[in-house]
């Protein structure tokens, strides 16, 4: 049981830190030459979109409105630098025509920390690492900075274009916005003395909620590579050494955080360019300056994209793209922890409407079906008091004799032997603990990456996918008060070690040492069972359960001292 305890507390401690470190960085396939699309500078053309936003299979789309499709002679730029609000039923964004980029992109849906509508730019880190929608070019550079030139805009009511020119440098970009979805299309070009120019596009300085704990090793980048048929994901500390680049054909590639994606799909039968940055940069939440990833993607001379920019919603992703509701990283037992989140939400949307009373129904389901489990370990422990005379004279007979002592082996094995001729499992009262650890950990992750349960309340409170927010957190305490409870009322097996026996004792500390940060809706889950436990061994100590252990144990050593057949 200490090593089950100490195991969950290496998943609930060390998991947050050590999960985005384990991944082995494949080697970057070569670069692979693209040809020019046109030898001369058409404009960039906006990516054809289905009526639920997803790319069509098309490789030949619309050309793009208010963009001239004729090469633009001499310069193009503007006179001075200006921003362009857009606002769309879920967006608020705002362009600015400095290098034809994003300076704020907003979700008005979702809520920060402060109660405002939840900034995906980290505009203090952008100011040194670049803002998203800025170009990167691998080999070939354009006659002038393309992302410092002050570009021509040609705002719409949900579309937007941008054109500059140097003379010899000619490019366009053009976005058009969903009115009440979060699919964007997006087309650029650029060309040079008549000839395409290849180039990414990038998303700098990080991604997403910068207000969760550890916000920087929440963030990674992403790519779906259809020759391995895996997602690969890639933190910050992967280009520590440099840019990390990786091409190939990619169902979609882009950047996510714990709760929020942005993902670049190309058209069909797209060979795809990526490369991932370590932007070390500060944040409008935090002055020190930590390393945050950052990703470029294109490879063409004209790109075009779908880009799924918004939450982790895995209905909304998998609508867009079936692989792309994979990038919700369920973890190590992903088989539970899906399952549990659709049922989670299924009780919560049909009849609680509460995540907090949800994972309280679900857990007392869980504790349920365990009872069977239960009940056999009630009976080991019984079985397991029964024989403390025999133990007893086991312990005498090596009295003193240290665990490094050879002879501690032969008090072992006598011990072993006991329990065979006696019919009883010395762990049968770990069973059920150790059943339910997946089901820790699965609650674990679907706390972590659901952002159904992101600033979900329940009675005080605020956030089940945070601790509480208050000096003291009470849900921690309640939680230590109710598992001492139940371990007064629970038979301690006699045979047990004395020493062990002390240890587990203080195991309600380790709890309250193990949960004290952990996710409220962790919290509640384990508390829930406590209860649920306390409810159950309360009917075994008072119902038909102690006398049918009772009735076992006599099996083992009768009173009159003879072996029963």
């Amino acid at each position: 049981m200490v090593i089950a305890f100490v195991l969950m507390g290496l998943i609930l401690v060390v998991t947050p830190w050590a999960y985005r470190q384990l991944g082995i960085t494949p080697p970057p396939p070569a670069e692979q030459k693209q040809t020019p699309a046109a030898k001369k500078p058409d404009a960039a053309k906006a990516a054809a979109a289905t009526a639920s936003g997803t790319p069509m299979a098309s490789s030949t789309p619309p050309p793009a409105e208010n963009v001239p499709s004729e090469p633009v002679e001499g310069a193009v730029s503007a006179a001075s630098a200006q921003d362009y609000p857009l606002d769309t039923d879920l967006y608020h964004v705002v362009f600015s025509n400095r290098g034809a980029t994003v300076k704020s992109w907003t979700l008005k849906k979702f809520k920060d920390s402060a109660g405002k509508p939840l900034e995906l730019v980290n505009q203090k880190g952008a100011d040194k690492a670049g803002y998203p929608f800025s170009f990167a070019f691998r080999d070939k550079q354009p006659t002038s900075d393309l992302n410092k030139g002050l570009w021509v805009a040609h705002p719409g009511q949900e579309t937007i274009s941008f054109e500059y020119s140097d003379g010899r440098t000619h490019a366009a970009k053009t976005f058009s916005l969903q009115p009440s979805g979060y699919m964007v299309q997006y087309a650029d070009e650029v060309t040079q003395g008549g000839s395409g120019l290849p180039h990414l596009v990038q998303w700098r300085a990080g991604f997403g909620d910068m207000a969760v704990q550890n916000a920087a090793g929440q963030q990674a980048t992403i790519y779906y590579d259809l020759d391995k048929n895996k997602l690969e994901r890639k933190g910050a500390g992967k280009a520590k050494n440099g840019p990390i680049n990786a091409d190939g054909m990619f169902s979609f590639a882009g950047i996510d955080d714990q709760y929020f994606a942005a993902a670049f799909l190309p058209p069909p039968n797209t060979t795809l360019e990526t490369t991932t940055f370590q932007d070390t940069v500060a944040s409008p939440v935090n002055t020190a300056e930590d390393p945050y990833p950052g990703v470029a993607v294109g490879g063409a001379a004209r790109n075009q994209f779908g880009i799924y920019l918004g939450p982790k919603e895995i209905s909304a992703l998998h609508l867009v793209n079936p692989k792309l509701d994979g990038i919700v990283d369920w973890g190590w037992f992903g088989i539970i922890a899906k399952p549990l989140f659709l049922v989670l939400h299924y009780i919560n949307d049909q009849f609680v409407h509460s995540y907090g009373w949800a994972i309280i129904l679900i857990t007392i389901i869980i504790n349920m079906a365990l009872f069977p489990l239960k009940l056999t370990s009630l009976k080991s422990s019984r079985k397991m008091q029964a024989l403390q005379p025999e133990m007893t004279k086991i312990n005498e007979k090596y009295k003193g004799i240290s665990m490094s002592d050879p002879r501690a082996a032969n008090k072992q094995q006598e011990m072993m032997d006991l329990y065979k001729k006696h019919g009883v499992n010395p762990v049968g009262g770990c069973i059920p603990l150790l059943i339910q650890m997946p089901f820790l950990y699965a609650f674990y992750r679907v706390l972590a990456v659901s952002i159904e349960l992101r600033h979900a309340s329940w009675l005080w409170v605020g956030d089940l996918s945070q601790h509480e927010h208050f000096e003291i957190h009470f849900l921690p305490l309640i939680m230590v008060v109710t598992s001492y409870a139940l371990q007064r009322m629970t038979p301690t097996p006699a045979a047990t070690d004395p020493s062990q026996q002390k240890m587990m004792q203080f195991m309600p500390l380790m709890y309250l040492f193990f949960f004290w940060t952990a996710s409220s809706g962790l919290v509640l889950y384990w508390l829930t069972g406590n209860v649920v436990g306390l409810a159950q061994q309360w009917f075994f100590n008072r119902t038909a359960a102690p006398v049918e252990a009772r009735a076992a144990a006599k099996k083992v050593i009768p009173k009159d001292g003879r072996k029963r057949a």
